[in-house]
């Protein structure tokens, strides 16, 4: 093979190689945005479904006080739904709470996103420090040997990218009863 085939090819590879290290990267930052948006959607319908449900239910304790205070005989139904309603309404904020969970989950997502971006950026300032080693008046062998230095560091950097965002995004559910009302 000649010279410029060998250091065609050389090139070729290289830029083939940062095309496809960069939309892989870039192609992971999408679906993490996208799942942290659709986490966010989630918890504030479960949030405002929560929160209206514990309105609901002050509201019906309430009239049910203000009929007792009016001087209204409390009967045995009446204490029992006064009863019930203070385990609704823990129920409820305990719904409240764990639909805060989406917090934890966002944050490991935005996290591995920012460690995303700032691989490609060091990935990107690799391949630009050994380019400037690569001057127009190096002979092809010299060229050809900088790329190959070039091509390890950023296979090298790609890997050590790769181990270390493949950890999943995890809930972690809060039991039942862990938030305790009246």
């Amino acid at each position: 093979m000649t010279r410029k085939k060998i250091l065609g090819s050389h090139v070729k590879r290289l830029l083939s190689g940062v095309s496809d290290h960069g939309r892989r990267h870039l192609n992971e930052v999408e679906t993490d945005l996208v799942q942290t948006n659709l986490l966010l959607e989630e918890a504030i319908d479960k949030l405002t479904g929560s929160f209206m449900a514990i309105h609901r239910t002050v509201d019906a304790r309430q009239e049910a006080i203000d009929r007792l205070l009016a001087g209204g005989a409390a009967s045995p139904e009446d204490s029992a739904h006064l009863a019930a309603m203070s385990g609704e309404i823990a129920g409820h904020v305990n719904a409240a709470v764990t639909s805060l969970q989406f917090q934890d989950m966002t944050s490991q997502l935005l996290d591995r996103t920012l460690r995303r971006v700032n691989g490609l950026r060091e990935f990107l300032a690799t391949l630009s420090a050994h380019g400037d080693d690569i001057v127009p008046e190096s002979g092809g062998e010299e060229i050809v040997e900088g790329l190959g230095k070039v091509s390890m560091a950023l296979a090298i950097q790609s890997l050590e990218l790769r181990s270390m965002l493949r950890k999943s995004v995890e809930q972690r559910h809060l039991e039942s009863g862990d938030v305790e009302l009246f």
